[in-house]
């Protein structure tokens, strides 16, 4: 059975350059806002893997889970839902000077698995939160959900073309 884990100690699991480690977590990587829009992980928790290696320099890390995310449809605001797939990948060599080299979420040999979870799943959101592939989205004149009405019935009189309102005013 999983275990829950926000943090882990890297240095316990892989004490040694070689020595690696797999483990099946339970995390919670939290609620995304995107503009006001909230998007949350289902059930709050998800399983994840995480394999760590010891490196000569430091530590590498992998993290792969899968998430149901609830939210709002971008088009028609229609409750929506997603399964996201994460497969986040860092390095940490304390001892480079290197950016690339160095994760943000690991201090002193503990790896903040909360925090990575997060902006792993941030990152792997699709660009368009929708309800379905083929959402409509809203009636620009009125607002009305056009997945709910008929093409054929819904209709706006065309406002005229500003431009030739000093035209009109000839007549």
């Amino acid at each position: 059975m999983p275990q829950r884990a926000d943090t882990i100690d890297l240095a316990r699991i892989a004490p040694a350059p070689g020595d690696g480690q797999r483990l099946d977590l339970d995390i919670v990587p939290g609620e995304l806002q995107y503009g006001e829009e909230a998007y949350a992980v289902e059930g709050e928790t998800t399983t994840a893997r995480l394999d760590v290696s010891r490196t000569a320099a430091g530590f590498a890390l992998h993290l792969r889970f899968a998430a149901q995310i609830g939210g709002s449809c971008v088009r028609c605001l229609e409750p929506a839902q997603a399964r996201v797939e994460v497969d986040a990948l860092e390095v940490e060599q304390p001892e480079s000077n290197d950016e690339e080299l160095r994760s943000p979420y690991v201090e002193a040999d503990e790896l903040d698995v909360r925090r990575w979870a997060h902006d792993a799943l941030a990152l792997a959101m699709p660009a368009q939160f929708l309800c379905r592939p083929d959402c409509l989205g809203l009636c620009p004149v009125c607002g009305a959900s056009l997945n709910d009405v008929d093409p054929a019935d819904h209709q706006h009189a065309r406002a005229p073309d500003p431009r030739w309102d000093k035209l009109r005013e000839l007549k």
